[in-house]
């Protein structure tokens, strides 16, 4: 039943307090500019900013080739964890014709290094490389298009996510484990700008890792952090399967979890459950 709420008196809601912050006309033009200045503070959003620091020569049997070492991190603040992912020139080659074909009229102006047709492994060029291409991330992020395309956060994430996903399914939940842990925070990173709900998989594998490495606080708290997303844009397949875990996972550590059975047997209502690990194996193959 919708309860419609009395209005406010707005005459007592006016009235300032003793006990509450000062009202605008009790401030002075000193005391008003420090808030405003505090209030731009907090309303600044976080930027990134990428690194490339290092490289380093892949020699295999039939290819040799570069790697990168991207580094992602936030600025304006200490950022206490540094995450980096390592990507081949063909990497970068591939991110920029996903882009173009979608933003090419936004992105005419970014320009990807070229490839070099000899003297690609001598240290001057692959150092000439190195910066060019951490001024071509830079050039890419500046533009909001790119920031809020999947295509870049596919970049940063998705061959460790492969990685991950096919240790997850030989078992090797550990280093599964190690791997998701620093695809979760490039994501988190990303988040302020990216869908909503692009931490679910991540959250969701590192549950299922846990649970089966018997760490059921873990995977109680990954899933825990899995479902508002799930609930709110509507993933409902993953939200049953995020609430059977906690289920499972609060009846073993002893938690409430009434509400959440309540919440499991009405999604269950409308079809079949399939296991968290079932949904997460299937992922990123």
């Amino acid at each position: 039943m919708f309860v419609m709420a009395e209005p406010e008196d707005q005459t007592e809601k006016n009235q300032k307090s003793p006990d509450g912050p000062p009202t605008c006309s009790s401030l002075t033009t000193k005391e008003l500019q420090q808030n405003l200045k505090a209030v731009k503070k907090n309303n600044q959003l976080v930027k990134l900013v990428f690194e490339i620091p290092s490289t380093r020569i892949i020699e295999e049997v039939l290819s040799k080739y570069v790697v990168y070492e991207v580094v992602v991190m936030r600025s304006g603040s200490f950022d206490s964890r540094r995450v980096s992912v390592e990507r081949r020139y063909s990497d970068f080659l591939r991110l920029h014709r996903d882009l173009r074909e979608e933003f090419q009229e936004e992105l005419e102006d970014v320009v990807l290094p070229r490839k070099l047709l000899s003297g690609n492994f001598c240290p001057e060029a692959i150092g000439g490389r190195r910066l060019a291409l951490q001024d071509y991330l830079a050039a890419l992020y500046a533009a909001r298009c790119v920031r809020r395309s999947p295509h870049f956060h596919r970049f940063l994430t998705q061959p460790e996510q492969r990685r991950a996903h096919g240790l997850l399914r030989a078992g090797r939940f550990l280093l599964a484990v190690q791997l998701l842990q620093d695809v979760l925070e490039i994501e988190e990173k990303l988040l302020p700008w990216q869908n909503p709900t692009l931490t679910v998989p991540t959250l969701s594998a590192l549950a299922v890792c846990y649970r089966d490495l018997k760490e059921p606080e873990r995977a109680f708290a990954a899933a825990q952090r899995a479902l508002p997303p799930t609930r709110r844009y509507g993933l409902d397949r993953y939200r049953a399967s995020l609430l059977q875990l906690l289920v499972d996972s609060g009846y073993e550590l002893g938690r409430p979890v009434a509400q959440l059975q309540e919440e499991l047997t009405l999604l269950r209502e409308r079809g079949e459950v399939t296991s968290l690990k079932e949904l997460v194996v299937h992922e990123f193959t």
